[in-house]
This record gives structure tokens, sequence and C-alpha cells, in this order.
């Protein structure tokens, strides 16, 4: 069963209207995460709201506001902010369709599964995936999500329904200013061309992320339980072998001669053992620090 839903309303299209459920697609819950303690007394360090002159500020004496001078501040209210957002905060109103490819992946933000509410919303729910299947299309709208108001683009996913977030076009910074030194005159050799595409074809293969292993994270819960355990850790870091490239033809033209051992790029990713997150202490050696 999933968890519970991060938010609860109504896909409004046009006059059609059903209600759903969203839920994040991704999760950060599985990461090891470190956090800072006393060294001498195992405690952990946590952070209060505190004034220029570091006195602590009770949360009902701390409001919203914006500086426009140094030291000066114009107050906001969150009762004048409400009256900035979307009528319906709990309606994702579809306007528009787009293509996929007219959306710049960099406007894309967080994604999230999208459940029909109730058996009844089904019907709507399911005309809305497969219409958005056969158009080849995605639907765009807008929605108030953890208090900020969102565009999000709604997608035919497997067999159901993905709604992804997209920033804003201020919130992108603008590409040129970065490739400007870049000469628009400048074309690759052909040979150089061929080799780079054959490299491309030899190392093609379907995505497949369980392929891939965070290697930090995987490093990390090992050095932990190997203190708990009192123990060397078994992984240590690998260095990425340098080696002495002469010219972009020679550097290609061995990519392409050590690729001639098969297809994809499966051989070519480390994996390791999978290995399974860092028991937590108990409640009595909570505060012991394990060295």
């Amino acid at each position: 069963m999933p968890h519970r839903p991060y938010w609860k309303g109504h896909i409004r299209l046009s006059l059609v209207t059903f209600p759903v459920r969203l839920y994040p697609a991704v999760t950060q819950s599985e990461k090891v995460r470190l956090h800072k303690y006393d060294k001498d007394t195992g405690q952990r360090i946590h952070y209060q709201n505190v004034n220029e002159d570091g006195d602590v500020v009770e949360a009902d004496d701390i409001v919203k506001g914006y500086e426009y001078e140094k030291g000066v501040f114009i107050p906001i209210e969150d009762k004048e902010i409400e009256k900035l957002r979307l009528e319906s905060k709990q309606t994702i109103d579809l306007v528009q369709f787009a293509d996929l490819s007219s959306i710049d992946p960099i406007y894309f933000d967080n994604p999230y599964y999208v459940s029909p509410d109730s058996k009844l919303a089904q019907e709507a729910y399911v005309t809305i995936r497969d219409a958005l299947k056969k158009s080849k299309k995605v639907a765009i709208g807008q929605v108030i999500i953890a208090n900020r108001e969102r565009i999000v683009a709604l997608k035919a996913c497997r067999k159901g329904l993905i709604l992804e977030t997209l920033r804003y076009n201020y919130e992108v910074r603008k590409a040129e200013k970065y490739f400007e030194d870049i000469d628009p005159n400048t074309e690759s050799e052909k040979d150089q061309m061929d080799l780079a595409l054959e490299l491309i074809k030899r190392k093609s293969s379907d995505f497949n992320p369980t392929k891939f292993k965070d290697l930090y994270q995987e490093g990390l819960k090992e050095i932990i339980e190997a203190k708990m355990e009192k123990r060397a850790p078994r992984v240590k870091g690998e260095k990425m072998p340098i080696g002495k490239v002469i010219s972009i033809m020679d550097a290609l033209r061995k990519s392409v001669e050590q690729s001639k051992g098969g297809k994809g790029s499966e051989s070519q990713v480390k994996s390791t053992s999978k290995k399974t997150a860092p028991k937590k202490s108990s409640a009595k050696s909570r505060s012991r620090i394990t060295r």
C-alpha cells in the first residue's frame, strides 16, 4: 500500500473534474544523513532562531518581511500572502497541452505519482491518461503545493499519471552567457566525429538505474557499520586511472578499441554488493560516541 498522500484535491479540465491523490515519486529516506554532535557529551547540536545580537527570538515574535534598505524592512503578514494565491487551493487546473519536447528539461523539478481518489474517479482518470498517450501531449496547469503556487505538467506514466512541478522562467539562469566563449563557427573534424559516433554506438544500451551505485552512500554505510562493529572498513576509495592523452583522435581511437568487448555500458559501471543501512543504536547508548 502507498504511504499517506502528500496532497489531495481535484484535477479540472474544462468541465471535467475528478478527485486525485499525489504521492512523491522520489525519496531521500534511504540516504544516510550525518548530524552534528558535541564531541565531549555526545549530545546532538540544535539550532535556534537568533537575532543579529545573538539573542534567542521566540517563534511568536518572528515576522516575515522584505529588506529594502540595510536594516530597514517592510513586514508582510501571512493573510496578505494568502490573498495572492490561486482561488482554489485544492484543484489542479489544466489550461493547455504541449509536446513534451517543447519543454526544456531544465524546467522540470519534482515528480509525483497521481492516483484516482475513488473508484468513481477512475473513468475520467483513465480517459485523460489514454488521451495523453494517444495525442503524445502533456497537460500544463497550475496548483498550490506546500503553500507555493506551481506550474505543473501532467503526463501518462505506465498504468497511470505522473505530475511534475516546473520551475518558473525567472528561476532558470539563461544559458547563453555560459556558452558565449564557444566559437559558433568551430566545427568538429570528420574523422573525430566518426570515431565519436562509433564510440556512442558501441556504448549505447537502455538505461537501467539499478546498474549504477551511489558509491559515496555505500562507503558511508560501510564506515558506520565498521565503527559499530569495531573493525576496519572493507571499502576503500579507488583512484580513477589517469592516462596520457596525446590528442583527441588518439583518445577516441583508444576508447573505441577498449569498447570492442561488447555493446552497452554495463561492464563499464562499477557495482558493489548491496549493503543494508546501519542499525540505529538503542536508547541507552544513543548519546555514546563510537569512534
